[in-house]
């Protein structure tokens, strides 16, 4: 076994046999490979897939299967929703934030009703109805969810609100598994070269150019020629500490990562040959504060009594806004209206009651007038409809004035805050590793969470981006690998 590594690159002329020859070589069989096998295959290359485990699956077999699609779908249109290519795409740029890549967003504002389109010509199934209420994931096999920050401030003022989560037709909730099963079988029915149990350790290279892979099966290293290119699709870092302690360190305030072999092997693949990792300090995190619905009616503050947020935002994007807050830990406050006992997966206790707010800031060990204070405020304006400190808006904007009253504990260390990194690789909206001046390397490909794409933004992310990243660029990395 050679010393090889993910650090630096083997040239060609070092290699001393070639075990695996193709034209193209895709590294990682979640959906991003699987979808840049698909397209690399159509467009008539020889693919081969490696991957380190003994089937696929990736982070993308471990999500709820939605995908974030707008412009105008069939769904959408059914449920009498009006949504533009143009608005769809301001609010993709919105969600970027200081992170925002608008080129993938206006190539995948304009394609995504294409995507979408090829999605079902691969076997991708969609019930198309409609699905109402603030919900994390169907239980039952609907389409379409509300899945961002749309219709909440600043984006509905931007950009007309839709829904936009696009859900595979599965019954309960881990679509992403049966996603991920469809798109291999195509992948496969379509000639690919399936090879498991191969672990990536290091590119090679011809002058500028990347020409292959060394990768380690049963032990042993061996060298696959790609003649047309290498597709990096190797998934985030958020399995390897030290480079989140180097680049992403506000993550180990959590303790429940979410992704598969997540350890930035394809980061450092990419860096290796001069590719450029930006972006590596954002990650998306959630509580699943909104199980039960009623609880999405609440207000939050943090261990001042302040709040911080409209709490109408996409739960992703309140619970990254919470994370920021000192003291450890934020409260959700709620009132005997509203009130269920919270999902017990959730790790959220209850932290003080009363039957005035003042008896709740009192148990909660705040100053006088504090926590009193903000509800008082938010309660008269509540009353009126308006949220002048954040613009919260109805119907989710409400009193809450019924008591007794609850203060839920949400503890950065203590509850179920699942998390994972956004950072990676800089790419073109084709899907090609960029180095630090912009140009593309040749022959280097990648896509999905190795990348920087369109979920950008930890306080942007709304459900389904990752997804929709990862196959609809995926697809590109596999075209432009082919060409």
């Amino acid at each position: 076994m050679g010393d090889y590594s993910q650090y630096r690159p083997l040239n060609a002329a070092d290699v001393p046999q070639w075990d695996f020859e193709t034209d193209v070589a895709v590294i990682g069989f979640g959906a991003t490979g699987a979808c840049a096998a698909i397209e690399a295959r159509g467009a008539g290359a020889e693919v081969m897939l490696f991957e380190r485990s003994s089937g696929s699956g990736g982070a993308s077999a471990l999500s709820g299967g939605e995908i974030y699609i707008g412009g105008g779908t069939d769904a959408q249109v059914a449920a009498g929703f009006t949504d533009t290519v143009e608005d769809f795409t301001t609010y993709l740029k919105l969600a970027g934030g200081p992170c925002v890549d608008e080129a993938k967003c206006e190539r995948y504002g304009r394609e995504a009703l294409a995507h979408y389109q090829w999605l079902k010509d691969q076997g991708v199934p969609y019930r198309g109805n409609y699905l109402p209420g603030k919900v994390i994931e169907p239980t039952d096999d609907s389409t379409l969810i509300w899945s961002g920050s749309e219709a909440a401030a600043p984006f509905y003022k931007q950009a007309r609100p839709a829904p936009r989560g696009h859900v595979i037709q599965h019954m309960g909730w881990g679509g992403g598994r049966p996603l991920v099963d469809v798109l291999e079988a195509r992948a496969r029915d379509l000639g690919t070269t399936i090879v498991p149990d191969a672990r990536a350790v290091a590119l090679i290279v011809e002058g500028p150019r990347v020409v292959g892979a060394v990768v380690r099966i049963d032990n042993r290293d061996r060298f696959v020629s790609a003649r047309k290119g290498v597709v990096l699709a190797t998934g985030g870092f958020v399995f390897n500490e030290a480079m989140r302690r180097k680049h992403c360190p506000e993550t180990f305030k959590l303790r429940d990562p979410i992704g598969d072999k997540d350890d930035g092997v394809g980061i450092e693949l990419g860096q290796s040959v001069g590719g450029e990792a930006i972006h590596m300090d954002q990650f998306f995190t959630t509580c699943p504060w909104t199980m039960p619905e009623s609880h999405a009616y609440g207000v939050f503050v943090n261990v001042m009594g302040q709040r911080f947020i409209n709490e109408d935002c996409y739960h992703g994007r309140v619970s990254r806004c919470a994370v920021d807050q000192p003291g450890g830990k934020v409260y959700l406050l709620l009132d005997n209206a509203h009130f269920v006992q919270p999902m017990d997966f959730a790790r959220m206790s209850i932290a003080g009651t009363g039957e005035t707010w003042d008896e709740v800031e009192a148990e909660l060990e705040m100053p006088a007038g504090t926590l009193a204070a903000t509800m008082d405020l938010y309660n008269r304006h509540a009353r009126e409809g308006r949220d002048p400190l954040f613009d919260k808006q109805p119907p989710i904007l409400t009193p809450l004035d019924q008591g007794p009253f609850v203060a839920l504990e949400l503890n950065f260390e203590a509850s179920y805050f699942s998390f994972f990194t956004l950072g990676g690789l800089r790419t073109s909206a084709d899907a090609e590793v960029l180095d630090h001046g912009g140009t593309p390397i040749p022959g280097l490909f990648a896509a999905g969470r190795c990348t920087s794409g369109l979920p950008a933004w930890g306080h942007g992310y709304s459900s389904g981006m990752s997804l929709a990243d990862c196959t609809f660029f995926g697809r590109q990395a596999g075209i432009k690998a082919a060409a």
